[in-house]
């Protein structure tokens, strides 16, 4: 495994060996001794999650304070793109995102560490996300921001009337009022 270079500090993007042949392939997608030693990566992962969207589906910005949780993000069906925004308000690059391309062909992971909010775009026909975090999901922890708020900027890669959003995704708060919780906290 190798890792890629991030402009935000904190996340880290994984690439891992690959073996193929005209079989298919085999590569390795979690081994706690290689994230530690290799990439600093100490967390206690917990819990398990597999998520299968739709082209146009978009997912997010989504995190959780208490308990906070880290997540290690692979795609293992199809293509999103994913994007981690920095909620730390202690960070110089508060409020700033990055995105990454996740799919079965690349095969790269992404730790997003607690602090970042989390959400993704799927761009192929279908995509099953699987990763796992470390601690267990809470539905009266689970929080977010409007996944296209203007202030944050995140140039997703389909138009706006290509996404798909949930209810809650449509009418989250600006990111503007979660930086004016976060800061208060």
């Amino acid at each position: 495994m190798e890792q890629i270079a991030t402009e935000l500090d904190g996340p880290v993007l994984i690439q891992p060996a690959r073996f193929g042949d005209a079989r298919g392939f085999f590569a390795e997608t979690f081994r706690a001794s290689i994230l530690s030693e290799q990439f600093g990566i100490t967390a206690d992962f917990i819990q398990d999650n597999h998520s299968r969207s739709s082209y146009g589906v978009l997912r997010g910005m989504h995190f959780q304070p208490e308990p906070p949780a880290a997540k290690l993000v692979r795609c293992a069906r199809g293509a999103i793109v994913d994007v981690l925004v920095d909620i730390r308000p202690e960070s110089d690059s508060f409020g700033r995102w990055e995105a990454y391309r996740l799919d079965d062909e690349n095969l790269r992971m992404l730790y997003a560490p607690v602090g970042f909010a989390h959400g993704f775009c799927v761009v192929s026909d279908v995509a099953d996300v699987i990763y796992k975090q470390t601690a267990y999901w809470s539905a009266d922890a689970d929080r977010g921001f409007a996944p296209d708020d203007p202030e944050v900027g995140i140039e997703w890669p389909l138009a706006p009337e290509e996404r798909l959003l949930s209810e809650r995704d449509r009418t989250a708060p600006s990111f503007a009022e979660l930086a004016a919780a976060l800061r208060a906290a």
